[in-house]
């Protein structure tokens, strides 16, 4: 095989489904709350697809619960406010999650993004925002649970793994699936390459989702 076959096979994706951002476009933008707790790459996914054109949302705040979290870092450059709420200071996680859903309705907040979120939440949480809490995961869904998701990919031998967002709910990487992207696994792919392959992938596929949960909800609604 060439190089440049390799770079092909490397770039091929599936999505599905296939949908515009803009499918969803409320009279006034979605008022998104993330939580994040590191790089914050898929956070910026979403405030660059809203300052595109992409998607009709604003971003009201991102809490963050690791003190280190370099997606503090990012939403300030893009002059979004942050709130920090460390899991350590709290004597349960249900106390965790009432601390977050206060700041959530502090600043108005209808739908909740966790991207890259790597705490376990509870039901005080998702009662608070029923059907309107998204999260990301690097797999194909419900293949490969849990932290180490790529890593178990590239255990077991799969030839295909990919990305989810889905609506959460209290099991761990469950919920009704939104959207989901296949990425082919390489011959020579170590954890890094093909996380960084997916990564792409789902800063594509999480401003879609917003808009399509979005969409989802208003349903429900009518």
């Amino acid at each position: 095989m060439s190089q440049n076959s390799t770079i092909d096979v490397a770039s091929v994706s599936l999505i599905s489904p296939i949908i515009s951002s803009q499918k969803f476009t409320p009279s006034a933008p979605l008022k998104l709350g993330i939580m994040a707790s590191g790089n914050g790459s898929n956070f910026e996914a979403v405030a660059q697809a809203i300052q595109d054109g992409q998607l009709n949302a604003s971003i009201q705040v991102l809490i963050y619960n690791n003190p280190e979290a370099k997606a503090a870092v990012r939403a300030a450059n893009w002059g979004v406010e942050t709130v920090l709420l460390n899991h350590r200071d709290y004597k349960s996680r249900e106390d965790f999650d009432r601390q977050i859903v206060q700041k959530l309705r502090q600043y108005d907040v209808e739908f909740v993004v966790m991207a890259g979120w790597m705490r376990l939440v509870t039901q005080v949480l998702i009662d608070a925002f029923p059907e309107q809490m998204i999260n990301i995961h690097p797999s194909l869904l419900p293949s490969f649970k849990g932290i180490h998701a790529v890593e178990q990919a590239l255990a077991s031998g799969v030839k295909i793994t990919g990305c989810t967002v889905h609506l959460l709910c209290l099991e761990v990487d469950s919920g009704p699936i939104l959207i989901q992207a296949a990425v082919p696994v390489l011959p020579d792919d170590t954890p890094e390459t093909l996380h960084a392959r997916i990564q792409v992938q789902e800063h594509r596929t999480l401003p879609q989702a917003i808009a399509l949960a979005a969409a989802r909800h208003s349903l429900t609604l009518v």
